[in-house]
C-alpha cells in the first residue's frame, strides 16, 4: 500500500536525520578522483536536509503534493504538450570542460526524445511493462541561451555554489520561467543531482550535471547517453527514485513495482524482488533508477501524471508554460 502524504513528509525530514556529509562542499582539488563507478544522485538527500530546516519549504512540499492528487484524480493540461525553455550554464576549466553548442544541443534531443518516448531503445521495454509505459509524456524542452564562465575551480560539491556569481558560479536566468542547467567540470563521484518542485523559482533552482556525464560525445562511459540529465530532469518535474529512497519504500506512482533498493550496472531481465512477502519483477530499466544509461528507457504512466502535474496552469512549475 502506498503511504500517505503525513507519513511521507516524515519519513523524508527523518532521512535527512540520518544523512551525513553528501551536502558538503567537496574541497579536495585533485582532478584525478573523477572516475565513477556506480550511479550516485544526492538529490533526495538534499532535499530531505532542506525539509528538515526550512518549514516552508515543508509546506510548500505539501502544496505541491496536494496538486499533484488533484490532477491525478482527473485533471488534465489544457494545452497538451509544455515545451519548457532551457538555460544553460557552462563553468570550465579546461577546454574539455567547455562543452560545444553541438553537445549541448545533443543532450536537449536526448531529452526530447526520453520524455517523448521516442528514444530508440524505447523497443527494448519488456512486453510485462508495455501497457503501462508513459509513451509521449507531453513535455518538451528548447534551448534559450548558454551562458560560460572561465573558472579555476578544480571540484565542486553540492553546496550549490555554482549557482551564484558571488561563489565563483553563474547565477540562474528567470528560474520561475527557466529550466537553469549547470554543467561543472568534476563532482567527485556524484554526477548529477537537482531541486525539486518545491524549490520552484528560488536562486538556487535547477539541474547540475558534470561535464563528463552530459550528452553522448566525449562522455564517459558507462553513462554517456545523456540519461543522467533524464533522471535529473525528472527529479525537478517531481519524480522521485524509483525504490523511494528506502528498502522496499514508497515513490508515490501506483505503477511503478515495489523494489527493495537501487540497481546498478546492467541487470538482466526478468530481476525479481521481494517486498512484503511478495516477489515480483521489478522495473529496473526505468530512467529514476540507478542502472547505466544503456540499461534505463522508459518512464511509466504514473510518473508521466506526475510530471504533467506540476506544469499545469496551477502547478508548481507553471511559469515554465510562458513560452
Amino acid at each position: 500500500m502506498k503511504k500517505n502524504l503525513f507519513y511521507l513528509i516524515s519519513a523524508v525530514v527523518l532521512t535527512a536525520c540520518n544523512s551525513s556529509s553528501e551536502t558538503e562542499n567537496i574541497t579536495s582539488d585533485d582532478p584525478s578522483s573523477t572516475i565513477v563507478e556506480r550511479r550516485s544522485c544526492p538529490s533526495e538527500e538534499i532535499r530531505a536536509e532542506l525539509l528538515k530546516n526550512d518549514p516552508a519549504a515543508r509546506q510548500r512540499y505539501a502544496n505541491v503534493e496536494v496538486g499533484v492528487q488533484n490532477v491525478l484524480d482527473g485533471k488534465v493540461l489544457a494545452d497538451g504538450t509544455v515545451d519548457i525553455p532551457v538555460v544553460v550554464n557552462v563553468l570550465y576549466r579546461t577546454s574539455a570542460e567547455n562543452l560545444s553548442d553541438s553537445r549541448i544541443a545533443e543532450q536537449i534531443a536526448i531529452l526530447n526524445a526520453d520524455f517523448a518516448g521516442t528514444n530508440t531503445d524505447a523497443s527494448k521495454i519488456p512486453a510485462e511493462f508495455s501497457g503501462i509505459k508513459a509513451g509521449d509524456t507531453k513535455v518538451r524542452f528548447h534551448l534559450v541561451k548558454t551562458v560560460r564562465k572561465s573558472t579555476a575551480k578544480t571540484k565542486w560539491g553540492t553546496n550549490d555554489a555554482m549557482k551564484k556569481a558571488s561563489s565563483g558560479g553563474i547565477d540562474a536566468t528567470s528560474p520561475s520561467s527557466y529550466f537553469n542547467l549547470w554543467v561543472v567540470g568534476n563532482m567527485g563521484g556524484i554526477l548529477g543531482y537537482a531541486t525539486f518542485p518545491e524549490s520552484a523559482g528560488l536562486w538556487n533552482d535547477g539541474v547540475v550535471i558534470a561535464a563528463p556525464y552530459f550528452g553522448k560525445t566525449g562522455a564517459t562511459s558507462p553513462y554517456n547517453l545523456g540519461r543522467t540529465a533524464t533522471h535529473e530532469v525528472g527529479h525537478y518535474l517531481n519524480l522521485r527514485h524509483i525504490w523511494g529512497d528506502a528498502t522496499c519504500g514508497n515513490d508515490l506512482v501506483s505503477d511503478t513495482p515495489t523494489q527493495t533498493g537501487a540497481n546498478y550496472g546492467k541487470p538482466t531481465y526478468p530481476k525479481y524482488n521481494t517486498c512484503s512477502g511478495t516477489s515480483r519483477s521489478i522495473m529496473f530499466m526505468n530512467y529514476m533508477d540507478y542502472v547505466d544509461d544503456a540499461a534505463m528507457f522508459m518512464f511509466s504512466a504514473g510518473q508521466k501524471s506526475r510530471t504533467q502535474s506540476v506544469l499545469t496552469s496551477t502547478g508548481a512549475r507553471s511559469g515554465l508554460r510562458v513560452y
